[in-house]
């Protein structure tokens, strides 16, 4: 197995939804930090959608190679979207030019819809972020199509990760880890993440199988 040495983050948010950091500032930070990979996860719906991935795809193509060695992918995470509008809207997110998309889940921390981790699922998200107590039966299928389960560093999200983690195990479902980092100080170097990812129930070489699926996105976007 490689052994990453910079960190891989697939979920982060900027000012262009509820984080306090300009794309550039974040992009800065995580450079500084260390990272290798960042993607820029706004939450979005219908209403904000095409906007949030245009203003990440042009701030990507206009800054490649400006951030010393960090790569930094154009991606949505679709928020409290009601479960019939799910499917369409990772198509059209896709279409945009989404390198990831991630779906908001059933964490315990927010009133989410019942039924968008099946919904997600089945549509094929790349991601199911924070998938609160999420069935077995919702993590078989995610194994079945391919979809990451998020362990994840933020406050609230992170209650149920070791009963996301158990089940993904048990299933062989792929898992990757998201900071949700909204603002300065969200952003873990390796050894927290690894930390997080053990503290979840892992083992170290489970924890960095995590962080392989993580670091993937940007081995097929590169």
């Amino acid at each position: 197995m490689k052994h990453l040495k910079g960190m891989h983050d697939l979920h982060t948010h900027t000012y262009n939804s509820d984080g306090v950091l300009g794309l550039a500032e974040l992009a800065r930070r995580c450079s500084v930090l260390g990272y290798d990979g960042l993607v820029f996860s706004d939450h979005c719906d219908c209403s904000n959608l095409d906007d949030i991935i245009t203003r990440a795809k042009t701030f990507c193509e206009e800054s490649d190679g400006l951030f010393g060695d960090l790569q930094i992918l154009a991606g949505c995470e679709l928020t409290h979207v009601p479960p019939p509008q799910i499917e369409r809207l990772i198509a059209r997110a896709r279409a945009l030019g989404a390198a990831v998309v991630l779906v908001h889940g059933e964490t315990i921390a927010e009133p989410v819809a019942g039924g968008t981790n099946r919904s997600a699922i089945e549509a094929g998200a790349d991601v199911l972020a924070h998938p609160g107590l999420i069935s077995r039966a919702e993590v078989q299928l995610a194994a079945e199509k391919g979809v990451l389960l998020e362990i994840s560093a933020r406050k609230g999200h992170s209650l149920t990760n070791g009963h996301v983690a158990r089940l993904a195990l048990e299933q062989g479902c792929p898992l990757c880890f998201g900071s949700d980092g909204h603002a300065p100080g969200d952003y873990p170097d390796m050894d927290t993440a690894r930390r997080i990812l053990m503290g979840a129930g892992m083992t170290l070489k489970q924890a960095e199988e995590v962080m392989q699926n993580t670091a993937a996105f940007f081995d097929r976007s590169g």
